[in-house]
């Protein structure tokens, strides 16, 4: 069974109901399991906070539709339910055609669609909008559940929309002030930053379990078609047996850097990694026994202080770098990399210095949107001209973006040169999303790997 939670736009209240409601089922003793649409790091995190597990991103043009398909298949083969989260508008994708939308992927993975729809300070309205939404284009619109009205008001809404549209309503939620999540410029405020979040969540979920129709939710979701696709293979063509790609990766993992895609990890392990965690802002020292560091994205201009203040963690990244330890960094971790980041109040702070450059904070998104990244030479990651799709969205600019890559923007053909990338290090700010080309994962595994036994 699955279900897919969209909206009519961003701020309608998908990642509070979907909160909401992956809380109700886990409390109904459901084992379920969540996922969102696109590139979106932080509502994966509420979707965690709600079930006690781990969410997947949902990815047409980073993963395609085969790995869409397989990361779907494979992530629900034991769970009695799937939820998964929309993004934006329902029709909202790259350019006027809707590619990559929430309805696109409903579309590409058969799943039933239940529609957010604020109804504050509107009344018949109501109707037209669901109207168009349903005529707009071909979609899986099963249900409308409306957000921010009351009880009281509830059943004229559902009668009037029922008796003028034809379509079902399954439920509402109020305002709850209390559950409110505040927002900063890469959105919202991040989960594990919220003292009170299960607290939050739990109210969200109280409020659900007395106006949401889970009987009927459930049933819509029993309705979704098998999965169908290419069934994605592991196995790879290297000339080293898989056992012995055993290595020891350390991805950065504090508030500073918290920005990943769950099946990476599970990729590179899959792989043969063996992967551990440590902190720039806590640790004082890399363990021994890494064979390769990751720097993922996430809110390094907020600790930059303090990242700067870790000069002996510092000064041990850059002396094993220097003998050859393998570095993969992206966004936030490109930033971190660099001589010195500038914050919003224009403090400069010193950071690693492995590559030049200075990332300064802006007040609007910069290179905003998908990618096509090009190899313009050999590196750890792949050969000259292999290719793979990502995402960039940073709010940072850099004097040293890199030029071993050529990006080319997905919705206007527009390139430009970025990514610092040789034989042991790969850093830019673009995201990227392994299953797009699992031979890059292999790469870094590979690149490790050698690393390792040259040191023995």
């Amino acid at each position: 069974m699955r279900i897919m939670i969209a909206g009519t736009g961003s701020g309608c209240g998908k990642t509070m109901i979907t909160c909401a409601v992956l809380s109700v089922l886990k409390q109904q003793n459901k084992k379920v399991v969540s996922f969102k649409c696109g590139p979106d790091y932080i509502d994966p995190m509420f979707h965690t906070k709600a079930t006690q597990t781990e969410t997947y991103n949902l990815d047409s043009v980073l993963m395609g539709e085969d790995g869409v398909r397989y990361s779907l298949r494979s992530h629900t083969r034991t769970c009695d339910i799937a939820v998964i989260e929309g993004v934006m508008g329902l029709y909202d994708g790259i350019g006027d055609k809707g590619n990559a939308s929430t309805n696109y992927l409903s579309q590409i993975t058969e799943t039933p669609v239940v529609l957010i729809v604020n109804a504050k300070g509107k009344s018949l309205s109501l109707c037209a909008e669901i109207k168009g939404f349903l005529e707009f284009a071909k979609n899986n619109i099963a249900a409308i559940i409306l957000n921010r009205i009351t009880s009281a008001s509830y059943p004229f809404y559902k009668e009037m929309i029922e008796n003028n549209v034809g379509i079902r309503v399954i439920g509402f939620m109020p305002e709850i002030p209390e559950a409110y999540i505040e927002s900063r410029h890469l959105g919202l405020t991040t989960a594990n930053e919220i003292s009170d979040i299960q607290n939050k969540i739990t109210l969200l979920a109280e409020n659900a379990r007395k106006s949401i129709n889970f009987e009927t939710l459930c049933e819509l979701a029993a309705t979704a078609k098998e999965i169908h696709g290419t069934e994605f293979t592991f196995e790879t063509n290297s000339s080293f047996p898989k056992h012995d790609y055993s290595v020891n990766l350390y991805a950065a993992c504090d508030e500073a850097f918290c920005f990943h895609y769950e099946e990476n990890h599970q990729l590179l392990e899959r792989l043969g990694a063996k992967l551990h965690f440590f902190s720039p802002l806590h640790d004082r020292e890399l363990p021994e026994n890494a064979d390769g560091l990751i720097f993922w994205g996430g809110y390094p201009e907020l600790y930059a202080a303090d990242l700067e203040k870790n000069t002996t963690l510092k000064e041990c990244i850059r002396y094993r770098y220097k003998h050859g330890l393998p570095i993969y960094a992206e966004c936030g971790g490109f930033m971190y990399l660099q001589e010195c980041l500038t914050d919003i109040h224009g403090s400069q702070y010193s950071m690693l210095g492995i590559i030049p450059g200075n990332a300064e904070m802006t007040n609007r998104l910069q290179d905003f949107g998908y990618v096509k990244l090009t190899a313009n030479h050999d590196n750890m990651l792949c050969s000259q001209n292999e290719t793979i799709n990502a995402h960039s969205f940073h709010y940072s600019k850099s004097s040293y973006n890199g030029k071993d890559f050529t990006a080319t923007k997905i919705s206007n053909g527009k390139s430009y040169p970025c990514i610092a990338a040789t034989q042991n290090i790969f850093a830019g700010y673009p995201h990227i999303h392994f299953l797009g080309n699992r031979k890059f994962a292999e790469g870094l595994i590979k690149t490790c790997f050698h690393y390792r036994n040259k040191l023995q």
